[in-house]
């Protein structure tokens, strides 16, 4: 039974963290984003682009074997058929729907981002050293020390000398 609340407490506290709401949004502004652009391409870009034969880039196809059309319809019978027409128009889509993302959405948040990190204060307090630095300058320190105090000379004087010199 705990694991189950722990389950569902986990879940819980993975729908209300700040960025599935962000990205349930960007779904929904997304799609309807989609509408637009598509209604672009198919009612101004497709039309540019089919300038050179049939408005609608659906109709641009190549056969890869022998194909027949019936004469009537107009509809392909047999063959085998690639409809690079209606990817190129998904292409076109996705190039438009990523540069107005990009150009109107992504390049002004950086840069208000940007103007955002300028205002804050700089923080002039150095960082903490690690603990491989903290060492390096203890051992550069005790170095430095040794080097700058005289070398003392063996002296018997002291307790251990005085023991040798007993014996």
């Amino acid at each position: 039974m705990s694991e189950s609340k722990g389950v569902l407490q986990g879940f819980k506290d993975f729908l209300m963290r700040g960025n599935v709401i962000e990205l349930a949004v960007a779904v929904v502004v997304g799609a309807a984003f989609t509408n637009i652009v598509n209604a672009v391409v198919k009612g101004v870009i497709n039309p540019i682009v089919g300038a050179l034969g049939s408005q609608n880039l659906d109709n641009y196809k190549a056969c890869l074997t022998t194909c027949h059309t019936d004469k009537k319809t107009g509809a392909f019978t047999d063959g085998i058929y690639i409809l690079w027409g209606s990817v190129l128009s998904s292409a076109l889509t996705f190039l438009i729907t990523a540069g107005v993302v990009y150009f109107l959405m992504i390049l002004p948040m950086n840069k208000w981002k940007e103007r955002q990190a300028a205002r804050k204060p700089v923080d002039d307090t150095p960082l903490a050293l690690t603990e491989v630095e903290l060492l390096t300058e203890i051992r550069d320190a005790l170095v430095a020390q040794r080097a700058a105090s005289p070398a003392v000379p063996f002296s018997t004087s002291g307790t251990i000398g005085a023991q040798k010199t007993q014996d």
